[in-house]
């Protein structure tokens, strides 16, 4: 699957107001240990602790009709 930067902007457009925006962190330790400055997402903060909210609510909203009545 290729993922083109018009699928990252749609999904971003989908998940507006639906997810809460999270802060990134600097690592000083981590810094230290790989020699770049690293970040971490918080997304410890996020409905659900995780990114997952984020893949599943997009996909989930790009259902078609049939496919949300259809069962397991």
């Amino acid at each position: 699957m290729t993922v083109k930067l018009s699928d990252i902007e749609a999904a971003r457009e989908r998940l507006d107001g639906i997810i809460i925006p999270t802060p990134m962190i600097s690592d000083a330790r981590l810094s230290r240990v790989v020699g770049a400055s690293a970040h971490l997402k918080a997304e410890c903060l996020q409905k659900g602790g995780s990114f997952k909210i984020r893949g599943a609510y997009n996909k989930i909203s790009q259902l078609s009709d049939e496919e949300k009545r259809r069962e397991s």
